[in-house]
């Protein structure tokens, strides 16, 4: 599994004048969730869809839905026919925000595996330690809450991110998809990130 050490942004989080969350997201992102006391760098992204399980993943899964995101909403069609037109905070908060229900929710124990050498030795891996069982989107909308303002559309969006893969009656996940846009868009931006950017590695360690 490699070193487990947390490791962290090169960035600090920055706040602006204005109160805003987010700067310098040209090519790079500094919330303050990835602060080194919330741990955000260090926690892997592991569910279904998500192929991010090592050390950093859920930091590199957020960014690469943040990018797509960001992607699907320049296309001209959004804004001209969908009316999806939201603000760069908007748009990088439920990217960059939609999976932080993942901090604390996975622990660093250890079991006894045989070397190359074939020697005993506790090694570490990750384990499910869930403090907070408040459910995936809808924990991810309760923590923000704590700490700033969400707007409806911005609330929708995270809650059902997830789209149809949700455990949520089919019914309730479309009217919310159609009443909520953004939250299409952000579904639609997780699985482009899950499937093409993440992908599978191979046994010589590219993705696919």
């Amino acid at each position: 599994m490699g070193n487990i050490t947390e490791q962290h942004p090169k960035e600090e989080a920055q706040h602006d004048p204005s109160g805003n969350l987010y700067s310098n997201l040209s090519g790079t992102y500094s919330p303050a969730w990835c602060r080194p006391a919330f741990g955000l760098a260090a926690i892997r992204c592991k569910r279904l869809f998500h192929r991010s399980s090592y050390e950093g993943g859920l930091v590199e899964h957020s960014l690469n839905v943040y990018h797509c995101l960001v992607d699907y909403l320049a296309r001209p069609r959004t804004k001209e026919l969908y009316g999806m037109d939201y603000s760069d905070e908007t748009v990088a908060l439920v990217a960059l925000m939609h999976d932080i229900c993942k901090v604390n929710f996975y622990a660093v124990d250890y079991r006894n595996a045989k070397n190359e050498q074939g020697v005993w030795e506790k090694v570490p891996y990750y384990t499910i330690r869930d403090e907070m069982p408040y459910g995936h989107g809808e924990k991810s909308v309760y923590m923000l809450s704590g700490f700033l303002r969400l707007s409806r559309e911005e609330a929708f969006a995270i809650r059902y991110h997830m789209g149809f893969s949700g455990p949520e009656d089919r019914n309730q996940i479309g009217r919310a998809l159609e009443l909520f846009p953004l939250a299409l868009a952000l579904n639609v931006a997780d699985m482009e990130a899950s499937y093409f950017l993440e992908g599978t590695p191979d046994k010589s360690g590219s993705r696919r």
